[in-house]
């Protein structure tokens, strides 16, 4: 059996411990894990690779044929975008292209009532899969770096889980989508070699770039803008890692960061907290839209 560790309850403590073990993000989670829930290291990798088999069936589905939602709001976006990446017509490159279509082909397989891992939420369940499935892809990965990715993520989320909210409803879109990015850059840090602290660097930056980032549901409905928002927020993880990877560091701590998220989303009003009572969700289209699911006034 492994050495017991510290619980993180900061970011902060979770670098110290990190650093005083000499393991990274991903070995602290399994650790943690192994513990808490008093399990092998074997049957925990097992069930982690079943995670990320569904994972990978989300974010394949509805590249490889259109899939729509039940309220037909969103659908076949992936497979236009798989179509486009085979085009090598793409201005950012196909890394790019790729992870978008892999994040909107789990949104839409999502609001299709297909299976999918709330990773952190059913919302952003798009963001964490595309960053790792892309990056694994063009690092020559193998499916136990992936698992070891999704551990690696999951150290941050505990943080985030403890001192903050990933709930839309709480915090706003940037609690959502903003989470799982800041989840999914870290893990990709690791991926390429670098430590706990710029793992959580790239945490902080993700935040601070989606700062204030509303929820806004057309129809109350996780597919618009939602959708759109997994694509964008796979491409700031990614980004957000390159950047870490080159020496960029956050000049404010993953601890402030999170903090400041929480404290934004707390005081954004109601209508743009998912109540689908403000932003895009009561623009002209937006009510139109509505008014074409439900059939309202």
């Amino acid at each position: 059996m492994v050495s017991s560790l510290d619980i993180a309850r900061s970011g902060e403590e979770l670098i110290k411990i990190c650093e005083e073990n000499s393991i990274s993000l991903s070995e602290y989670a399994i650790r943690r894990e192994m513990e808490d829930r008093e399990v092998s290291r074997e049957d925990l990798f097992l069930k982690m690779k079943k995670t990320l088999d569904v994972m990978r069936h989300g974010a394949t589905e509805a590249r490889e044929k259109e899939v729509y939602s039940v309220s037909g709001l969103i659908g076949g976006d992936g497979y236009k975008l798989q179509e486009y990446l085979k085009s090598g017509k793409s201005l950012t490159g196909d890394t790019m292209i790729l992870a978008m279509a892999m994040a909107l082909s789990s949104s839409e397989v999502n609001a299709s009532m297909g299976r999918i891992v709330a990773c952190p939420t059913a919302g952003s369940c798009g963001i964490i899969p595309a960053v790792i499935l892309t990056a694994g892809e063009r690092l020559g990965k193998s499916d136990e770096d992936l698992i070891k990715a999704l551990f690696a993520s999951s150290a941050i989320g505990m943080i985030i889980g403890r001192n903050a909210t990933f709930a839309g409803a709480e915090g706003g879109c940037q609690a959502e989508c903003g989470s799982a990015a800041a989840m999914a850059a870290g893990a990709v840090v690791e991926m390429m070699g670098g430590t706990p602290k710029m793992s959580l660097d790239a945490g902080a930056i993700v935040f601070k770039n989606v700062m204030g980032l509303v929820c806004d549901p057309v129809a109350g409905l996780v597919e618009v803008p939602c959708a759109k928002r997994n694509s964008s927020g796979a491409i700031s993880a990614l980004c957000t890692a390159d950047l870490v990877m080159a020496g960029v560091e956050s000049k404010i701590p993953f601890d402030d960061a999170l903090s400041a998220m929480y404290k934004v989303g707390r005081s954004l009003p109601a209508a743009l907290r998912e109540t689908a009572l403000g932003g895009v969700a009561v623009t002209k289209a937006g009510l139109e839209l509505r008014k074409k699911v439900f059939g309202d006034e």
